[in-house]
């Protein structure tokens, strides 16, 4: 029989394995208004919605394995105490918290969290229209910016496939509407 010091070891051990390999590639996402206007950020799958007035920030932990992820900016939004209302631009069903995407037109920022083992992927899209300007970065990889409708930085039209980028594994992202 092992000692209980032995015991201790082997538990502490797998319990720092364990969290090690559950926070591979999560993220923290940082959401700023840089607008001199109110902004409704979105976040599917995870994250739902909150307003953000001129310089405020919201930050979103999204686990590791989240694919198909979209970030977007919405406005002209009124909603009731219980979040019920709509927005002129990317409402998500006339709800604050959106866990369906949004309503064209709408500026995407879009993230696959851990494809392929250690790294994420990001781009940004104006396929579904424009509405805000924003910026989408990584830690660890280039800085993305539409500031119109024909942005270079971003995905134009479906079949527009160069925008990928790849970022390493458990990075941060910025998101910054009106850089």
């Amino acid at each position: 029989m092992a000692s209980p010091a032995a015991s201790s070891a082997v538990l502490v051990v797998v319990l720092v394995a364990s969290l090690a390999a559950g926070g591979a590639n999560a993220a923290t996402f940082t959401i700023t208004n840089r607008c001199s206007f109110t902004v409704w950020p979105a976040a599917t799958p995870v994250g739902g919605g909150v307003q953000l007035n001129p310089g405020q920030t919201w930050t979103i932990n999204v686990p590791a394995g989240t694919s198909s992820g979209r970030v977007w900016g919405r406005t002209g939004c009124s909603f009731n105490g219980a979040g019920r209302g709509s927005c002129a631009t990317g409402d998500c069903g006339g709800a604050l918290s959106c866990s369906l995407s949004g309503r064209p037109p709408m500026t995407l920022a879009e993230f696959t969290l851990g494809a392929g083992g250690s790294q994420d992927f990001y781009d940004l899209s104006v396929i579904d229209g424009y509405n805000v300007a924003m910026s989408f970065s990584c830690s660890s990889g280039v800085g993305l910016t539409c500031r119109d409708s024909r942005c270079p930085d971003a995905y134009l039209f479906p079949s527009d496939n160069s925008k990928t980028h790849a970022c390493r594994g458990n990075s941060n992202y910025q998101v910054v509407f009106c850089p």
